[in-house]
This record gives C-alpha cells, structure tokens and sequence, in this order.
C-alpha cells in the first residue's frame, strides 16, 4: 500500500493573489493553489487535515470542487471546519473529526455600499449564494435541504459526535495532537483588503517600481464573499 498524500488546510481560505502577503507575515493560510499544484498526478489516496475557521466562498468552492473532482480516494481530518473550510471538508470520500474537532456551519456575509437597490441586490446575491452552499452539505448528509437552510441560518457548531450522528463525518479519530486554537470572535483571520493592498504599494515603492497601477479588475461596490 502506497502511503496517502497528505496536504494542510491551515488558516483563512484566501485568494491566490493574496498569498505573498500572508506568506510575508509568516500567517499561516490556504490558497486554491496550495491545494490543487500539490494534488497528485497518478491518482493516488489523499488525505487533508483542516484546522481553519473559512474566508472567501469562491476560493473554498474551487477548492471543494477540485477535490471532488480529483480521481482518487480523499479522505478529511478536521480539527476545525468552519464556514468556507467546512464546504471543503465535504468533499471528502470520509470524513474524520478530531475528538476535540469542530465543524461550524452559518449563511454567507459579505460587505456592500450603495442605494436601497444595491442593498436589494446584495441580499439576492447572499440568499443564492446560501442555497448553493447548502448543495455540498446536502450531497453528504442526505439531509433535506430547509433543514440544512436552517442549520445555517442558526449559526450551528458540531462537535465531533454530533458531526458524525447528522452526517457530517463518517467517523471520530481515535487521538490527535493537534487542538484549534479558540479566539474570542470566532473570526477567519482573513487580513483586511485594504491593509494587503496598502502592502502591495508599500513593496511597490520599495522595488522603485514606477510602473502605474493598474486599476482594480472589479468595479462593483460588492466586496468578496466571507464565508
């Protein structure tokens, strides 16, 4: 028997562009591209230990959907799942909770300016983005989804037996060594946009780059997705 890959999800869930800058702090943290270069090419067993609170949607579906893609078997040690890191946990083919593991699971949040219509229309945005999510939950737990929905919508944590007893996980680890280090506002650590963008200037400035910046890709008054 060949030995399983093993890969870490550690820290926020970011976006591949934003990795210099936590990776420059010495801030533990996962990029799509963390995952998927380090995915093996011969299909052999993977197995991923997650010990994040989430961060942005987008990356952990890429995420999520890479490995169910991925041709051979997966399996998920969760220290701590939560928000955008429990959507990848249920790709896995098993799950596995720490003893002392948590998975929490709530509805999508993201930050918007604007009028009443925007306002109208980041609620739609955030109301799809909710019943998307809720797929993943659903394809592993059987669970209808309405009960997922409000499951979300109460902002629910599962320790590892009660992970296991809704379908969440398949199993409880007999022992780890690793325990989630609790903070007080239960947040992802994901870095405000504007202090990484303020770095880049700064790392710019330093390397005399005079090229002109380029203007941000996206003009929508809708910032990314926190999950």
């Amino acid at each position: 028997n060949r030995m399983a890959k093993k890969l870490k999800i550690n820290g926020p869930i970011i976006s591949n562009d934003d990795k210099w800058f936590y990776d420059y702090f010495e801030m533990e943290s996962t990029c799509p591209k963390d995952v998927i270069d380090n995915l093996p090419t011969t299909g052999e067993d993977v197995e991923v230990t997650i010990n994040s609170y989430g961060g942005l949607v987008d990356m952990g579906n890429e995420i999520y959907t890479a490995l169910r893609a991925y041709s051979g078997n997966v399996t998920a040690n969760i220290v701590m799942a939560g928000s955008a890191a429990s959507i990848i946990a249920m790709s896995a083919d098993k799950v596995c909770m720490s003893p002392v593991g948590q998975i929490m699971i709530h509805n999508v949040s993201m930050g918007a300016q604007g009028d009443y219509h925007d306002m109208d229309k980041a609620s739609e945005i955030l109301v799809k983005a909710n019943s998307a999510l809720a797929n993943a939950y659903v394809a592993k737990t059987g669970k209808a989804k309405d009960e997922i929905l409000q499951l979300m919508e109460n902002e629910t944590w599962l320790t590892a037996d009660e992970a296991v007893i809704n379908g969440f996980a398949d199993e409880i680890m007999f022992e780890t060594q690793e325990r989630p280090l609790l903070v007080a506002d239960g947040g992802s650590g994901l870095v405000p946009q504007h202090i990484i963008q303020e770095m880049k200037n700064l790392k710019a400035d330093a390397k005399l780059n005079n090229e002109k910046q380029k203007k941000p890709k996206n003009d929508s008054s809708f910032s990314e997705f926190l999950f």
